[in-house]
């Protein structure tokens, strides 16, 4: 490896020439190098061999379901032989190898070559670890993940076909579904990417007002006017007796750009997705007013989904990516992986940030940039689930600062766009624990969510568009 200094750009940083020929700086050099080793690590660790154990457990118990279809009967006969004793007898005269052998096989890929839009945040976390780790290649997808510049560039993309799967924000597609903003385009929510893993970030020069009552007149940054961010923060302002659309002012600015606009003094604060929060404290130009999980905890963000025609067209491939991403999530949702994902997913391919952010964000052992350490493990999560309850709060809240006109049947809406079915279908097949359900009731600063009396809640706040 040799050192070498350009004369024509004195101010460029010393560089490193490595045998395999690539030119960067020292830090970038290891960062990769760091990364590189955190992927072997977790690729060792990785649940492939698990799936092959779930798959032949499924099997196993579909037989001995079918030759004893009675509970008692078969509660019976596994406690007098035991599992293992059952299993030989049962293989003695069906073929059970070969049996487990097809469970393995998948249906034929109608499209190998993938494009896969992300934008460069831990909310994408899953879909991006998917990448270097090896999960879309495990299932026979040649995939290329596009870092994209906004969520307005990823909508069009989606729409004109030019990605055949994204990392959405969950509500960009109950939007596109219904026309909001664009054409209107069937898009699905396969499975949500991230749950909490956002805050509040406020500049420094505003430490003294933490009360929200004290921000009007306050510019703040959201992603998307469709995000959980743009609804989450109108829902905390409105609950501290602000108009979100005439007491502060809200604007949409890019993730990789809401820093740079803190310290410029373009905004006085954010809520955004990290690891921009974060970035803001270890840049030292703000501090973490409060995390969303204190607002909502366990609340969605991001998500994992495609357009409805390319599902009908590419069953087998999307039933693939589903693999691939729920796998990812598994491995993502394990506190004592987090070190290691930050590892993977720091370098300048994927998030471009440095690794101690990143660590800080998924592990929640975090600076909050007022002088404390904080210890909050469930500050990120990677719940897949798509409850539809989800769907109709948000659809609520879009009802509510009017970017839907008139009555919604909100539940038609969720079934059709968020695939809880599918996903829970697929959770199954990898042997991931399902839950129950499909529209949980949930509570948000205080006040709880019934989606079987939407319409309600829709029209109970005192502030709103139509107020």
């Amino acid at each position: 490896m040799t050192q070498y200094f350009d004369p024509y750009n004195a101010d460029r940083p010393l560089m490193l020439k490595c045998s395999c020929g690539r030119d960067h700086t020292v830090a970038e050099h290891q960062q990769e190098q760091s990364a590189a080793s955190a992927t072997a690590e977790l690729t060792r660790r990785s649940l492939s061999s698990e799936f092959e154990s779930y798959s032949n457990a499924f099997i196993e118990a579909t037989l001995v379901k079918a030759l004893f279809p009675q509970d008692e009967v078969r509660r019976r006969f596994l406690r007098a032989v035991g599992k293992s004793t059952a299993m030989a007898a049962i293989g003695s005269v069906l073929p059970l190898a070969s049996l487990q052998a097809m469970a393995q096989d998948k249906n034929a890929l109608e499209k190998t070559k993938l494009k896969i839009g992300f934008i460069p945040i831990t909310c994408a976390t899953p879909l991006i670890m998917a990448h270097p780790l090896g999960f879309y290649q495990k299932q026979g997808l040649d995939v290329d993940l596009i870092k994209t510049a906004g969520w307005a560039l990823i909508r069009d993309k989606m729409i004109n076909k030019e990605y055949d799967a994204t990392h959405f924000l969950s509500p960009m597609p109950l939007a596109i579904s219904m026309g909001l903003g664009a054409n209107a385009t069937p898009m699905n929510v396969a499975t949500i990417q991230n749950t909490n893993g956002q805050a509040i970030t406020l500049a420094m020069k505003h430490k003294d007002k933490r009360d929200p009552k004290q921000w009007k007149g306050f510019k703040f940054a959201v992603p998307f006017e469709y995000s959980m961010h743009n609804f989450l923060l109108r829902y905390y302002v409105a609950e501290a007796g602000l108009n979100p659309d005439t007491d502060i002012q809200i604007r949409v600015v890019p993730p990789p750009e809401m820093v740079a606009n803190l310290r410029a003094g373009n905004i006085d604060g954010y809520l955004g997705p990290d690891p921009f929060n974060q970035r803001a404290v270890f840049e030292e130009v703000g501090f973490l007013h409060l995390l969303t999980k204190d607002l909502w905890n366990g609340h969605p963000c991001c998500a994992f989904g495609t357009s409805t025609e390319f599902i009908q067209k590419n069953p087998n491939t999307f039933a693939a990516l589903y693999r691939a991403v729920l796998t990812a999530a598994a491995m993502a949702r394990d506190a004592k992986n987090r070190e290691l994902i930050a590892k993977v997913i720091s370098p300048q391919a994927y998030l471009n940030q440095p690794e101690t952010v990143v660590a800080q964000v998924l592990t929640g052992k975090f600076a909050d940039g007022l002088g404390k350490v904080l210890n909050v493990p469930d500050r990120a999560d990677f719940d897949p689930i798509p409850w539809q309850s989800m769907a109709v709060w948000m659809m609520t809240q879009m009802q509510r600062w009017g970017y839907i006109k008139g009555d919604v049947n909100y539940k038609q809406i969720a079934e059709k766009v968020f695939l809880l079915t599918d996903a829970k279908k697929h959770m199954k097949d990898l042997g991931q624990k399902v839950p129950d359900g499909a529209y949980p009731k949930f509570t948000v600063m205080g006040k709880v969510f019934d989606p079987e009396k939407a319409a309600a809640y829709s029209k109970s706040f005192a502030i709103s568009k139509a107020a």
